[in-house]
C-alpha cells in the first residue's frame, strides 16, 4: 500500500499530515509511533489526520510521536486550514475545523492563492482545576500555585486550552534542563491525563520567551495551545495585559497570542515542506 503525505510545520512544530478525504488510516496510533521517528521514519512530532466532517470545513485528529491522540494542536490547526485552502477542499479565507475540543474558526491570510498566515479563534481558556484537569480539592482558579516536583519548589499557573498547561515563570527558559524536569511535571499525579509544561519568561508587557515540554512529543520547536496558556497565565500573575497582542517568541518561531474576555486569538505562519509518499509492504 502507498499513502501520499505532505509534511508541514508551524513556527517548527512538525507534523505528517495525511488527506483523510481521499486515504482511509486503519490504525494511526501505530503509524504515527512508526513514521514520526526522525532516525527511523520520515520525522515529526507526530501525525495529523485531515477528514470530513459533518458540521465543519474540515476535522483535524492529531496523534503524538507515542501514539497517543491530543484534543487540540494550535500549530497544526493551522497546517490543516492552509492544506484545506490550497487544496481546493475549501476555497473560502474564513474556515471552521472540527477538533476533540470543539470546532475552531480561522481567518486566513493569502497570497497569490496561498495560505501563509492564520489567526484562530481558539475558544475560553479554561481556569477551573477540575476542568483542566488538575487533582486538587480547589476550586479557584491556580495562580502562582506553590507545588513540589521531587522535593525542589515551583510556582505554577495552570490553565486548558483544550488540553492541560502547567506555567511556570523563570527568570532564563535557555539555562532549564527540561529534559531533566518535563517528564516530571508530565507524569506528576497531580495531573490525571498528564501536563504540557511551559517555561517563560517576560521580557515586557508585549514579549515573552518560551520553552516547552509537551505530554507525550518531548520538547517541541512550538506550542501553540502552549503560547495560549502563557499569555493567559502572563495576563492572571499582572505581567501583561488582556486585549493586547504579545509576542511569543519559540524555539521556532514568534506567535502573536491575544487573551480577551472572551476568547484567545492565535496568529501565527504555516508552512508546507514537501509532498511524499509512504510504501507498506
Amino acid at each position: 500500500m502507498n499513502l501520499p503525505f505532505t509534511k508541514m510545520h508551524g513556527c517548527g512544530n512538525d507534523y505528517i499530515y495525511i488527506n483523510c478525504f481521499e486515504h482511509s488510516v486503519e490504525n494511526p496510533e501505530e503509524l504515527s509511533r512508526v513514521i514520526s521517528d526522525r532516525h527511523f521514519g520520515i520525522g515529526g512530532d507526530g501525525i495529523v489526520l485531515i477528514c470530513p466532517s459533518n458540521v465543519a470545513d474540515a476535522k483535524m485528529r492529531m496523534f503524538n510521536i507515542d501514539g497517543s491522540e491530543g484534543k487540540m494542536c494550535g500549530n497544526a490547526i493551522r497546517c490543516v486550514a492552509k492544506y484545506v485552502y490550497d487544496n481546493n477542499i475549501a476555497t473560502k479565507e474564513t474556515l471552521q475545523i472540527d477538533t476533540l475540543s470543539g470546532i475552531k474558526t480561522i481567518e486566513l491570510q493569502t497570497t497569490n492563492g496561498q495560505m501563509t498566515s492564520a489567526t484562530v479563534d481558539m475558544g475560553k481558556a479554561i481556569l477551573e482545576p477540575m476542568n483542566i484537569p488538575v487533582n486538587i480539592q480547589e476550586n479557584a482558579p491556580l495562580i502562582n500555585f506553590p507545588i513540589l516536583i521531587e522535593d525542589e519548589p515551583y510556582s505554577i499557573t495552570t490553565v486548558s486550552m483544550g488540553n492541560p498547561h502547567c506555567v511556570i515563570f523563570c527568570e532564563d527558559v535557555h539555562s532549564i534542563d527540561l529534559a531533566k524536569i518535563g517528564p516530571k511535571f508530565e507524569s506528576h499525579p497531580m495531573f490525571p491525563e498528564s501536563v504540557n509544561t511551559e517555561f517563560i519568561q517576560v521580557e515586557d508587557r508585549n514579549t515573552i520567551r518560551m520553552r516547552v515540554w509537551e505530554r507525550g512529543s518531548g520538547e517541541t520547536l512550538a506550542c501553540g495551545t502552549g503560547a495560549c496558556a502563557a499569555v493567559v497565565a502572563a495576563v492572571l500573575n499582572g505581567h501583561c495585559d488582556k486585549n493586547t497582542d504579545v509576542v511569543v517568541k519559540l524555539l521556532g518561531g514568534d506567535l502573536i497570542i491575544r487573551y480577551t474576555d472572551d476568547t484567545v486569538f492565535m496568529t501565527g505562519p504555516a508552512t508546507k515542506v514537501f509532498d511524499g509518499e509512504i510504501s507498506f509492504t
